[in-house]
């Protein structure tokens, strides 16, 4: 079934070539399809375009198509060239004449639309829970182990005093930022499109401010014409959030990955998290976080991806705009499975503990002796000259560590502070799942 048949049998190489991957990635829609197509029966019957039974009983039959997705029994056909059409075949095989009536005042333009953007909102929202997660567990680990010194680094050459607290704080703190990418996202995404039509709007006395209530939507997507310039655009958004989160990712493996090695051993990890050499049998090898950097470094070309996809197309729906699907839905998939597995790999860390009596590291503390002339009146560049040399002639020795007590600093690491920015940042996100919008739905029903 397609939804824009008139009688004639189409190539079945072109009706294949253009669905794509869409029976595949479709099914991810499946029940946002259902809940769209729902809210827009309950327009259709508010603004008197079909009548109170024929609205119970699409709502029913919907419903029930809900729940046999619930259970992974609803598929799309071979004959159905995406689930649009086959949740059409489904309600007019119950319904007959009164199922045909569901396309009523909607293109499958903006159907689509509002599929994509209530599936993005999810899994947005989905995603923040997965962030919130690694967020605590860097927080905790900050806090156990913010008394373990450990060299800082610039230029990949030790620079100075750090600690387990100050690194993993600081990583915490990148996912707090990475929370007003995701909310940013967010909010431009969450504009409803239903009832643009194919991008210019409808003869039909449509209720467009009632579907976006039903479906909760911030605002309209007022425009007809921009629902459709909107593609790209809001995927490119979510690309970029996506980004974010997988360049925090990556350069915490990338780090992870350095200090596991021989010459570091800053951190290791059970034997079971690990894997090893077919030949080498000393090979403790971290591939765990290896995959993590290379699949977060993937994501980090969603952007470029996606602006290339969509430059240089004219105004209205092009059909290169099919390719966005898969990309975003990738994207998601991808972070949260690298989120999870990172989870699990924190849970089992294993923190080395006095890395700074080796004497390798003592000229890490020269800036320490540098500050301490300053306190006791000598000016910083006669000081940090004095200390110079004596790294250069190798008569500096190690001195003790001076207190840092400004905020961030690895003596006030301003954890709470920063759980705070984080939690304040959250609040944005709800989470109201596909169920409770069914169950939303079907209270519209009247006996």
């Amino acid at each position: 079934m397609k939804l824009w048949e008139k009688g004639i049998n189409p190539e079945p190489a072109i009706i294949e070539f253009t669905a794509g991957k869409d029976r595949e990635t479709d099914l991810a829609l499946t029940k946002w399809d259902i809940i769209g197509s729902m809210a827009h029966v309950i327009m259709l019957q508010d603004v008197g375009l079909i009548s109170e039974d024929e609205k119970n009983g699409m709502l029913k039959a919907l419903h029930s198509l809900f729940v046999l997705d619930e259970e992974g029994r609803l598929l799309i056909e071979k004959d159905s060239e995406d689930i649009h059409s086959q949740i059409e075949k489904e309600i007019s095989t119950i319904l007959g004449t009164t199922g045909k009536k569901i396309h009523t005042g909607r293109s499958r333009n903006d159907q689509v639309l509002v599929d994509i953007r209530l599936f993005t909102r999810d899994e947005i929202d989905k995603l923040s829970v997965m962030v919130r997660r690694l967020f605590t567990r860097l927080q905790s680990l900050s806090e156990q182990y913010k008394e373990v010194l450990l060299p800082g680094y610039t230029h990949m050459q030790p620079a100075m005093v750090s600690s387990f607290g100050l690194w993993f704080g600081g990583y915490a703190e990148c996912l707090a930022d990475d929370v007003v990418m995701l909310n940013a996202a967010r909010t431009l995404n969450n504009q409803n499109p239903l009832g643009t039509a194919a991008g210019y709007g409808t003869t039909l006395p449509i209720n467009r401010q009632l579907t976006s209530d039903l479906l909760e939507f911030d605002n309209l997507l007022y425009n007809s014409s921009y629902a459709s310039l909107s593609r790209g655009k809001i995927e490119m958004a979510v690309a970029a959030a996506l980004a974010s989160v997988a360049q925090t990712l990556s350069r915490f493996s990338m780090d992870i990955c350095i200090y596991m090695s021989a010459e570091f051993r800053f951190i290791d990890f059970p034997d079971e998290y690990v894997t090893g050499s077919s030949i080498m049998p000393q090979k403790r090898n971290p591939d765990v976080f290896e995959l993590i950097r290379a699949r977060s470094n993937v994501i980090q070309t969603l952007p470029i991806q996606i602006a290339n996809l969509n430059s240089n197309l004219m105004s209205g729906y092009n059909r290169d705009l099919q390719l966005l699907k898969q990309l975003v839905f990738n994207g998601f998939s991808e972070v949260e499975e690298c989120i999870e597995i990172m989870l699990l790999m924190l849970n089992n860390i294993k923190v080395k503990k006095n890395i700074t009596e080796n004497p390798l590291y003592n000229t890490i503390f020269s800036t320490e002796e540098v500050n301490r002339l300053v306190r006791q009146g000598m000016p910083f560049r006669d000081a940090y000259k004095a200390v110079a040399a004596m790294v250069k002639n190798s008569s500096f020795s190690r001195t003790s560590l001076s207190d840092y007590v400004h905020e961030g600093s690895i003596g006030n690491l301003c954890n709470k502070e920063i759980a705070e920015i984080f939690g304040e940042r959250m609040k944005y996100f709800k989470n109201t799942t596909a169920a409770e919008f069914a169950d939303k739905m079907m209270r519209h029903v009247t006996e």
